[in-house]
Parts: C-alpha cells; structure tokens; sequence
C-alpha cells in the first residue's frame, strides 16, 4: 500500500496520465476542420448582405442626389428665369419688384414639389438674388462672391455641375446657419449668347441624406460616409470631418485607387472591413466596420458547435481529464507566483500542500523567498544608513571649509588694522550664517543658495580688495527648485580664488540656470585666468574628480548621493578667456 500511494504521488506518473489526453486529437480536428469551413460560408454570406444593404443605400441616395439635379436642369432650361436674370438690372424698379415676386413664387414651388429639396437660389453679381423659403438677400450682400471657392469652379465648368460639400446654408433667414443643406451649383447661361448670367444653386435637405445613412446598422460602431474621387469627405454624421482628407492612408489607398467593392485593411492593430458603392454624381458611399463585429456573432456559434462536439469525446476520458487537472492546476499556480517575484513582488507565497515533488518545490520556493525577503531588508537597512553617513561627511566637511575661508578673510583684516573693514565682514558674516546655517535641513532652494553667494561674494571683494560683478540669469520658477545646501558657493569661490586672484584683478561670474524636460541646467562661468588642460582632464575624469579640492569634491559628492543617473557635473576652460562649469540635475 504505501508503495503504491509512492509511485502515484510521483509527478512522472501523473504526467503519464495526462498523456492519454492525446486521444482526444482526432476529435479536435474533425471540429476544427468543420469550424473553418463553416465559419468561411458564414462570412460570405454576410459579406454578401452587406454589400446589398450598402447598394440599396447608394441607390437611396442617388435618388436624392437625382432630385437635386433635375431640379436644377428643371429651373436651368426655364427661359422665363433666364428672361428675369438678364433684364432685372435694366428693368425700372416697377418690374424689378414684379420679377423678384414671380422669381421667387417659382422656386417656392419647385421646393414644394420635391420632399428632398430644401432651398434654392439664384444669384447674380452685385448682392442680386432671389431664393425659396427663408433665402435672405441681406445675407447674401454680406458675402463677398468673388473669394468663394465654389463660385470660382461654378463659372469654370460653364453650366456643369459642382457638387459641394454639406454644410449649413450661409443664406438662410431663419438663423445662423441652421439649415443643412448640400448644394449643388452651376453657372446660369443665356443660350443665345451662351454668357454666364448668374448662379444657380439648389440644396437638398442634408438632415434627410443624414438620416439615409443612419439608417443602415454596420455592424455596432461600423459608419457610411461619402466622399469624392479625391478621397475628401463631402458627407458625414460627424460634420466636423466633412471636407477633410480621409485620415487613414491605407483607407484612404484603397478608396481611391482600388475599384474593388469590399475590402480589409488595418488601422492601429484593429482588422476592418469595407464596402464602397458608386453614386449618380460620381461620388462614392464608404461604410466601414471592424471585422469581428459583422463575425463575432458567427464565430461565438462556431466555438458552441466545436464545444459540442468536443464534449462528446472528453466525456469518455473525464476520469483522465481530473488527474491530469490536478497535475497542471499546481504547475501553473506555481508558474503565475513565479512570475509575480520576477516583477518584484516578494510577498508572494505558495500555497501548495501536496506531497509530490511539486509540493516540495512549493515549500523550498516559499524558504527561498523568506531568505530573499530578509537579505533585501537588511541591505536595504545598510544602504540607507551607508547613504546618511555619506550625507553627514559631505555636509560636515564644506562647512568648516567655508567658515574657515571666511574667518581667515577676517583675521586677515584685523591684523592689517582694517578694524572698520573686519566689522563690516563679521556683519557680512553674520547675515551669511543666518542665511544659511540658520536654516532647517540639507535641501534649500536655488533662490535661497543663490542669496547666500551674493552675501559671500561681498566678503571676499572686502578680502582681496576687488569688485566681483555677479550675473544671474534664472529661468522663470527654476529658482523654487531644491538643491543641496551649498552646491554652487564652492564653484563661485573656487573662480575668484583660481581664476581671479592669481591674476589681481577682479572679474564676471555669469550663473544662468534653466529647467526644461525634467532636467535643471546650470552654468557658472567667469572670465578668469582659466584651467590648463592637463588640470581639465584631470576634473572632468570621474576618479579626478573625486580627488579635486574641497569646494569642487562637495559638488561632485552631492549630486551623487542626492541625484540619480543622468545628474553630473563637467568643466570647460580656455587659457586666459575663463572657465565653463555645466551642472545637470535630473528633477
């Protein structure tokens, strides 16, 4: 007995159970096989009743869009409209205002015979019009004809039609644009003398070829749009898309370019599908539609036939399908908590209480992890402490440098008997401290730093008896910034006494700081004697660097322990021209 329960804990056999799970095979591919075979007669047919619906709609559409155009050959071939046009202007006032009144009871019944025309109108130069409906002449005089693009191309193509984007009609009196319409124009001609006399303009109801195309479902956020052969869209739901380019370039190829009815392309990794229908004015209906909603349906069918048929097969070996479950149930329990350590997460535990290897793995996984656990904690514990102390050094180190800088100043003055010079040094001093050591922590802001080196650079003109001109040039809310207490003093010092003093004279210190893409860039230069190049390298070499002086070593210290990758500190110098310090803090 206990040799039998020790050969079935072992993971060899139950994998060896799991096995006869390959029987299964043939029924899976008998329903696969049917699946796709299915699932491509489906589609056809689909595809096939959306490319009827979308004929049906063009149809629809042409039969407006034919409205318009007899309307306008209807109005066109009128000789008593052409009559009114050409002798208006020549009339007396008395027959004006009977020609605008017959005028325009025509179109009004014109409007009145066709359910798809909205408005119409005729305009000639001059503010001269007549119109249906609400037309406007007062609007029509606020528009200046001879920048309309639409004008330009009516008189161009000489009596041919110009179909215009849908838009709100610009002269309709019952409010600021609040008619859609789609125009249709063409230039109004005498046929004797075959002159351009006016313009003719029909619209037709654009909320009812809206409406058309809403109508028709594609699919759940599949839409109809009309276009041009340009590939500009001159109808849409959306009327904030209508007279721009197709957006998408493949779209846009195969509207164009490609005289197929249906077809497929991909926008962002998302699969669609496509129909396209010529209409009467030359124009094009594209509807579009991601795949899986005119299929989805179907597939969800096909996956519960194959299920069903697969049912039938795993019935017979269910007794082999549960040991083989409580095989692979562990292993991937296991695989999901290994994967969640390897993001980071060491909190995770196992579980598993089995007997088997499987079991074992599970408890020395969960030993390892409480070992892991502890180690990070205690060298996260080192670290911290490591990074304080080197903090502290820092800190501990520039200020005695400073203070001693500054009081040597101040015994130099006293024992030179410059007694008033020392008071106005040690008050200099005193505003220094209250500045700077006065304050809480070891991050100040770069207003607050940039203070303390102008109460300092007063000490050192009172020591070396030379007049510094400090520059500072701060971007707009860099100077909010936090930085490391004394990062730049060390830099401004280090250029009056290395690039200054040696030459006796005094100098300019420019410091300009800016702060763009989580980056704050700092630049301190002088025009002092400069750094020979041997010396250059020597500063700009991380382990020279480490050896500098004082002063530059707390610079470089600070942005290392404070900052991470990215942050630094470089020097550029020219013999007699002066020296470059570039400071990059990453934010």
């Amino acid at each position: 007995m206990a040799r039998f329960e020790k050969i079935t804990n072992r993971f060899a056999s139950k994998m060896i159970l799991a096995f006869l799970l390959i029987i299964l095979i043939p029924t899976t591919l008998s329903g696969f096989s049917f699946y796709l075979e299915s699932s491509a007669l489906v589609k056809r047919n689909v595809r096939a009743s959306t490319v009827q619906v979308t004929k049906q709609t063009a149809d629809a559409l042409s039969s407006i869009f034919n409205a318009g155009s007899d309307t306008s050959d209807l109005i066109y071939s009128d000789l008593k409209v052409q009559k009114s046009a050409m002798q208006y202007t020549l009339s007396p006032l008395s027959e004006q205002i009977e020609m605008t009144q017959s005028l325009n009871t025509l179109l009004n019944n014109v409007v009145y015979s066709s359910s798809f025309v909205r408005i119409v109108y005729i305009i000639k130069s001059g503010g001269i019009g007549w119109g249906s409906g609400t037309f406007s002449t007062p609007k029509l005089r606020k528009v200046d004809l001879n920048h309309q693009e639409w004008v330009a191309e009516s008189k161009k193509q000489d009596g041919g039609f110009v179909w215009q984007p849908m838009r709100k009609d610009p002269f309709s009196g019952g409010g600021e644009n609040t008619d859609l319409v789609l125009p249709i124009s063409r230039a109004l001609k005498d046929f004797e003398s075959l002159q351009q006399i006016g313009l003719l303009v029909v619209n037709l109801n654009g909320e009812a070829i809206i409406n058309t195309i809403k109508q028709v479902k594609l699919g759940e956020t599949g839409r109809y749009m009309v276009v041009n052969p340009k590939g500009e869209i001159m109808i849409d739901a959306d009327l904030s898309r209508i007279g721009q380019i197709v957006e998408d370039a493949k779209l846009h190829e195969l509207i164009v370019h490609n005289d197929a009815v249906e077809f497929e392309y991909a926008n962002k990794g998302v699969h669609y599908y496509g129909v396209k229908q010529l209409l009467s004015n030359g124009w094009l209906l594209v509807g579009t539609v991601p795949t899986l909603e005119i299929t989805g349906a179907l597939d969800k069918l096909h996956t519960r036939i194959l299920i069903t048929s697969a049912c039938f097969a795993l019935l017979a070996v269910l007794v082999g399908l549960l040991i083989a479950k409580k095989v692979t149930k562990p292993i991937k329990q296991l695989t999901l908590e290994m994967r969640r350590v390897q993001q980071g997460d060491l909190s995770v535990r196992t579980v598993l209480t089995s007997t088997d290897e499987i079991g074992l793995m599970s408890r020395h996984f969960n030993k390892m992890l409480d070992e892991i656990e502890q180690l990070m904690l205690r060298v996260e514990q080192e670290q911290n402490e490591k990074l304080e102390a080197e903090v502290r050094a820092v800190t501990y180190r520039i200020h005695p440098h400073f203070l001693y800088n500054t009081l040597s100043t101040l015994r130099w003055l006293i024992r030179a008997g410059e007694m008033e010079r020392a008071d106005q040094g040690l008050a200099a001093l005193t505003r220094l401290l209250q500045a700077n050591m006065g304050k809480n922590g070891q991050m100040i802001t770069l207003a607050e730093e940039l203070e303390i080196i102008q109460k300092y650079i007063v000490i050192l003109e009172m020591r070396y008896e030379q007049k510094y001109a400090l520059a500072i040039e701060v971007q707009p809310g860099a100077d909010q910034v936090k930085i490391p207490r004394m990062l730049l003093q060390p830099l401004v010092e280090n250029a009056i006494f290395h690039g200054f003093v040696p030459l006796n004279r005094g100098g300019d210190i420019t410091i300009k700081v800016t702060e763009q893409q989580g980056e704050l860039r700092i630049v301190i230069h002088d025009d002092g004697s400069g750094i020979s190049e041997e010396k250059l390298k020597q500063l700009n070499a991380k382990e020279g660097m480490t050896k500098a002086g004082i002063g530059m070593k707390h610079v470089y210290d600070s942005l290392r322990l404070y900052y991470g990758a990215g942050s630094g500190i470089s020097v550029t110098s020219d013999i007699g021209l002066g020296t470059h310090i570039h400071i990059v803090i990453r934010l």
